[in-house]
């Protein structure tokens, strides 16, 4: 498979990413997760089947993940934003034709970027469609209120996390909730405990989206069984 280091500025701020396959009418963003990178397994699968559909797919390094970690830019949502607002005017100067994949944590950065453009259609696995809720989840768990985290500022969880007061603020004042109906199709299991399932059922229905559930499954999809069928939805959904 054909694959193309590339580096993407977004003004000074270099963003090293991937062109997968060969220059197409068709290009597919692809946006990894938490604790992943621009060449990880869910990728890989995303660019060689969509390759086979007449796809070129682009993946790039969230801030802090791949080759951007100890870089001094964190991963947070404005700066995740004005990354993916970068790499989607890169995108559009190949093609007007841009699709978009995006797990995890990258569908809400995603959906933040990208809802009033346009995507032709919008892929998304194990979603975060509700990223208060699940600040919230880790605030509760970890016995931190609104008004320690607003006095701290930033606390640090023994799960390797920080919680961040201005990433908290910026994430309530700027949830998922669209006046459009965008083509989404969506892939997550039923034992995901991060995406709570019921949040994105209420964001399918909103919005209309084609919403597949693995039965048994997880947040993260690894194993055999989950990646054989993520290949069967893409297939389906390309």
């Amino acid at each position: 498979m054909n694959m193309e280091y590339i580096c993407i500025y977004n003004k000074d701020v270099l963003i090293p990413s991937v062109l997968w396959g060969v220059k197409q009418e068709k290009l597919l963003i692809a946006v990894h997760g938490d604790q992943s990178h621009k060449e990880d397994t869910l990728i890989q699968i995303v660019a060689q089947n969509a390759i086979k559909k007449g796809y070129q797919v682009l993946s790039f390094d969230l801030p802090e993940h791949g080759e951007r970690m100890n870089k001094g830019y964190e991963c947070n949502p404005p700066h995740c934003i004005g990354d993916l607002e970068a790499i989607y005017d890169y995108a559009i100067s190949y093609t007007s034709q841009i699709y978009l994949f995006a797990c995890s944590i990258g569908a809400y950065f995603s959906l933040r970027a990208y809802y009033k453009l346009d995507i032709k259609n919008f892929l998304f696995l194990s979603p975060v469609v509700d990223m208060e809720r699940i600040l919230q989840n880790m605030m509760s768990g970890f016995g931190i209120s609104e008004e320690e985290l607003l006095t701290e500022k930033r606390i640090s969880l023994p799960i390797g996390k920080t919680l961040d007061w201005d990433y908290y603020t910026y994430v309530k004042q700027h949830p998922v909730n669209f006046d459009r109906t965008l083509p989404v199709s969506i892939l997550m299991g039923s034992e995901d405990v991060v995406s709570e399932k019921e949040y994105v059922e209420a964001f399918s229905k909103r919005y209309h989206a084609k919403l597949a559930v693995l039965d048994k499954g997880e947040h993260y999809f690894h194993t055999k069984e989950q990646l054989e069928y993520f290949e069967r939805w893409l297939d389906n959904n390309l």
